[in-house]
């Protein structure tokens, strides 16, 4: 009811609400002015003159005029401050002056006493009903607002605050903070409580929420203590850079998800400045696949290297619109050319890199989901097979220096179509490589990267926002993580060190358990996970079994061997090359098969090259169909 009153109060016109504290302010600042007599002389003996009278209006068209003049007026009740206090008391202060020159040029009697009881309270009484307002108002507020902890009772953590509370979405409950100086302690009005004291207010409270205002913390640390941090299961959001926040570029309010990239990815080794520029400053450059996750990233750390002129090959129209519309933005000054073409399109090919002089291509586009190839076997080879030989041919035919080709974990002893093509396409690059010296190739291949289209970081973060259930293949599935950033500026080193088809592997650090991933991402959104999913709040793990091809583990190297580079985290791998002359017979007969709609067979003579793949049931199914058959038709042949 009360908050119902106050609502009303609110919503009436401002010239309405004008009029109420206007009416206010006189009967306070009268009332107080006789009270205060009354106080001094008690009301028995207490009478004005006309003189007295006089002087007491006056004092009231004085006081409101210096609280009009002084902004008084203007301030919104229910968001007033200690600055609307100081404001009232300076007008009382002034109207006391008055009162005192009065006293001494009029000769009226006012004692100092008087005086003292008046100023402190007109100040009471003008200020206690706004006060009162906002308080209650506030309070209101407050109750229906979202409870949080500020994780550092610091210069950050006290401005979060302070901005916190003038908004209308968070309310911090309490500073956590590991310095014993601070427990006990309360800032701003909130106590700091030490980390072990989370659990009990996060049940008072319901929290769900930690902000992190330990922005001027070293990534090391950050990251540290986002490991120390995940397991209470709160979402995790952080402040905004000092930087930015000093540009005015953001708000200190304007929080920022913590990424599950902040938790599991690696302190970046600085790169190799040589490495990283040699094949791409004052060069023109193209990137096919330029919408994709790799793609783009590509495309990110290429214009820092600041090229001559950058072309953009991507089949998909609105992944190109918005990485030239980013580039656009942020690099002006680099030419950009967009291409809208499959890279099995040979003539389109040919012009591009004909016109523009193309000096330095990174081969990025593929098809990579596995079970999407898995079932779209035909596609999958056109593109990831026909596809690079198309665009490797071409660079060899118009001796462009470098070829990068940005292979995958998935081409080491293959189980799926996906990876199986991606083996294959090596092949043919190390086999092109003997032969066209005057284009130096490179094979760079790595494992999964976080945050990836198609990997199970987005579609984890869409399922738990969505409350669960969180699918997982199988408990004991394990991969290798590497963040996007990092993975692009390897892939531009290592290319740069290619030379002959050499593939090059990364460090992709330690692996990781999916199921534990699972968990992690949970907690950093502020949730749990349970196996059952009972308890409240929790949601629960589904095993859906592994995929047609997928693997419980992947592997970097075919073979042992492997050999350090001039960078820490690329390694050469020693790998066995095919002779060109008989990939190209088997990419004929492949081809052949595809153009007779012989599926089944491109599938099995895929398996019978050189490629350590191992398929699944499924397809050893198809490919034993195929070789039964012809077996028969030999037979046959025999016997006619």
């Amino acid at each position: 009811m009360q908050n119902f009153s106050l609502n009303q109060i609110f919503k009436l016109p401002p010239s309405v609400k004008f009029t109420i504290e206007v009416i206010w302010d006189t009967f306070a600042i009268t009332f107080a002015l006789l009270c205060s007599y009354w106080m001094r002389l008690g009301i028995e003996a207490w009478h004005f003159s006309l003189t007295d009278w006089g002087v007491v209006i006056a004092n009231l068209f004085f006081t409101q005029g210096f609280l009009l003049i002084l902004g008084h007026y203007r301030q919104m009740i229910r968001y007033i401050d200690i600055k609307a206090v100081y404001i009232i008391a300076l007008a009382i202060l002034l109207s006391s002056v008055y009162l005192l020159s009065a006293e001494y040029v009029l000769d009226i009697f006012l004692p100092m006493s008087v005086l003292m009881l008046y100023f402190f309270g007109a100040t009471a009484l003008v200020a206690s009903p706004r006060l009162l307002i906002q308080a209650t108002s506030q309070a209101q507020n407050d109750k229906l607002r979202e409870k949080c902890f500020i994780y550092g009772a610091g210069e950050s953590g006290r401005a979060l605050a302070t901005a916190l509370r003038a908004g209308r979405s968070l309310m911090p409950v309490a500073f956590v903070d590991d310095k014993r100086i601070y427990h006990g302690k309360q800032v701003l009005g909130i106590p700091v409580i030490r980390r072990d004291d989370v659990e009990e207010l996060k049940a008072k409270y319901g929290v769900q929420k930690m902000l992190l205002a330990v922005n001027n913390t070293s990534r090391g640390r950050r990251k540290e203590l986002i490991r120390e941090l995940e397991p209470l299961a709160l979402e995790l959001l952080s402040v905004p850079n000092f930087k930015d926040i000093a540009s005015g570029k953001q708000q200190i309010d304007e929080l920022q998800e913590v990424k599950i990239e902040d938790l599991l990815g690696r302190d970046p080794v600085p790169p190799i400045p040589h490495l990283l520029n040699s094949n791409i400053h004052q060069k023109i450059v193209m990137v096919t696949g330029a919408g994709g996750s790799i793609g783009s990233e590509l495309c990110r750390q290429i214009v820092k290297s600041k090229p001559a002129k950058l072309v953009l090959f991507e089949l998909a129209e609105y992944n190109l619109y918005q990485i030239e519309n980013e580039l656009a933005r942020q690099y002006p000054d680099i030419p950009l050319v967009t291409v809208l073409a499959t890279i099995q399109d040979s003539e389109t090919l040919r012009n591009v890199i004909e016109q523009h002089k193309i000096q330095t291509i990174y081969h990025a586009a593929a098809y990579k989901h596995v079970p999407m190839v898995e079932a779209n076997v035909t596609a999958g080879i056109r593109n990831n097979v026909f596809g690079t030989a198309n665009v490797a041919l071409i660079a060899a035919e118009y001796e462009v220096e470098k070829f990068v080709l940005i292979s995958t974990d998935k081409a080491v002893r293959p189980t799926n179509i996906m990876g199986a093509t991606k083996r294959f396409a090596e092949l043919f690059v190390q086999g092109i490589s003997a032969l066209h010296s005057e284009t130096e190739f490179a094979i760079v291949r790595f494992g999964n990267v976080l945050g990836s289209s198609g990997s199970v970081v987005p579609l984890f973060k869409e399922q738990i926002r969505k409350g669960g259930p969180i699918t997982v293949t199988h408990p004991d599935i394990i991969r290798y993580f590497m963040t996007i950033p990092e993975a692009a500026q390897l892939v531009i080193q290592a290319g740069t060190m290619g030379k002959n088809g050499e593939v090059f592997v990364l460090d992709m650090g330690e692996p990781v358990k999916i199921a534990d991933l699972a968990h992690k991402m949970a907690h950093l959104m502020g949730y749990s996970l349970s196996p059952t999913g009972d308890e409240k709040g929790d949601m629960k793990i589904v095993y859906t079994g592994l995929r047609p091809g997928e693997k419980l583990y992947e592997e970097l190297l075919i073979g042992d061997g492997e050999t350090g580079t001039e960078h820490p985290r690329i390694m050469a791998a020693n790998e066995t090359m095919m002779d060109f002359a008989e990939v190209v017979m088997l990419l004929d007969q492949i081809n052949f098969a595809l153009v007779n709609r012989e599926e089944d067979k491109a599938i099995a003579l895929l398996a019978s090259a050189p490629l350590a793949y191992s398929p699944d049931t499924d397809i050893k199914q198809r490919i034993a169909a195929v070789e039964a058959q012809e077996l028969a038709e030999q037979e046959s042949a025999a016997s006619s």
